[in-house]
């Protein structure tokens, strides 16, 4: 493969996809699509129904192919592989396509272990590769909001974290993402907590003890769907985090409490229902597909979150903070600056590693109902 550093300046990077199911035609294809310095070269997809679909929103230039193994015997006309396929296949598909030669984004959890995410990140150094894990809800609007809140002194000194990804399926959809074999690596604690758990991190460090309580509520379900852990970070901040799909009245996003005030946020970041929905973040849908534009992950007034103290934002209390749009474009743009060494990584599988390491702390916690050190 040729370096991306050493291609012409402004040519683009080509990408392989592997996957075009939620992940893959949802938010990875989209997002590469819309980023300048980047270009969907190559879908793979043994779903002829799904090469179908990505060639009537991508164009007859993209190349759709049924195996993975296609895309390495070709590596040296790509420069990064997304993996966004069932979870079970992150491992050996990155390992195939780090010693294949092609940097890697991988959807999260990278892996099943800490220790695999380990050495994946081993294997990616060894071979002077980018590895980086897609963590698209950094670039949330709640998210990006608390970050500047923070930076401000908004809160004070912040003692406790609650965040709340629950949702209201009381039916099982069934597929891998609830299934019960350990290999698949469903549930929700590893889905939806790998978005919480990286978030607390990124706020507040490193987690000194873990606390967790799993649960299978509905008829039927085989994996988790009713999960609450509690970090204990290194600082001292402690972080309350539910993930669930049977919650049949929802608490606000993030509550955050500190020593000046607290911040109370209601309501998803817009970008995923938008992407669900054929919008674009920027110019290039095809086929009248609605691009956004500059509105892309603005959220209407009504739903902004309020800082105060001593009273519900339900009554009243607090001011409104504008909240900041969310912005997934940005992960892939800086993905492509670091691939031409013009920025850093911007999710590493350390950091990835270390989201690991706090889920495997809750899996046993749930299991054998303790505290476990970390």
């Amino acid at each position: 493969m040729t370096s991306p550093t050493d291609t012409a300046p402004h040519a683009p990077l080509r990408v392989g996809l592997i996957g075009y199911g939620l992940a893959g035609s949802v938010f990875h294809a989209p997002l590469i699509a819309a980023t300048e310095g980047l270009t969907l070269d190559t879908v793979v997809t043994s779903n002829p129904e799904r090469q179908a679909q990505a060639r009537a929103e991508f164009g007859d230039g993209l190349r759709t192919v049924a195996s993975a193994d296609e895309l390495w015997e070709r590596a040296d006309e790509l420069d990064l592989i997304v993996i966004a396929s069932p979870n079970k296949t992150h491992v050996p598909l990155a390992t195939a396509a780090l010693k294949a030669g092609l940097p890697v984004v991988v959807d999260k959890p990278v892996a099943g272990t800490a220790a695999e995410a380990r050495e994946l990140a081993a294997l990616a150094d060894e071979r002077g590769l980018l590895l980086s894990v897609f963590q698209n809800r950094r670039w949330d609007n709640d998210f990006r909001t608390l970050q500047q809140l923070f930076s401000e002194g908004e809160l004070g000194e912040v003692w406790r974290f609650e965040s709340r990804f629950e949702r209201w399926r009381p039916q099982p959809k069934g597929g891998w993402r609830e299934s019960g074999n350990p290999e698949e690596i469903g549930g929700l604690l590893y889905d939806l907590g790998s978005h919480v758990v990286d978030q607390a991190l990124v706020l507040f460090g490193p987690a000194a003890a873990v606390y967790a309580e799993a649960d299978v509520r509905r008829p039927g379900a085989e994996a988790d769907d009713d999960t609450f852990l509690a970090i204990t970070h290194a600082n001292g901040v402690r972080s309350h985090l539910y993930v669930s799909a049977t919650t049949a009245q929802l608490g606000p996003r993030f509550r955050v409490l500190g020593s000046s005030a607290g911040y109370v946020k209601y309501g998803l970041d817009p970008q995923e229902a938008a992407l669900r929905e054929g919008k674009r973040p920027s110019a290039g849908g095809r086929d009248g597909q609605e691009a956004a534009g500059q509105d892309w992950g603005v959220e209407a007034e009504c739903m902004w979150g309020r800082v105060g103290s001593g009273e519900s934002p339900l009554t009243g209390g607090g001011r409104p903070v504008e909240t900041l749009p969310g912005d997934y474009p940005a992960y892939y743009a800086a993905v492509a600056a670091a691939l031409r060494g013009q920025g850093p990584n911007p999710v590493t599988a350390h950091e990835a590693a270390a989201a690991l390491d706090v889920l495997e702390a809750a899996r046993r916690s749930a299991r054998d109902g303790v505290t476990v050190t970390l």
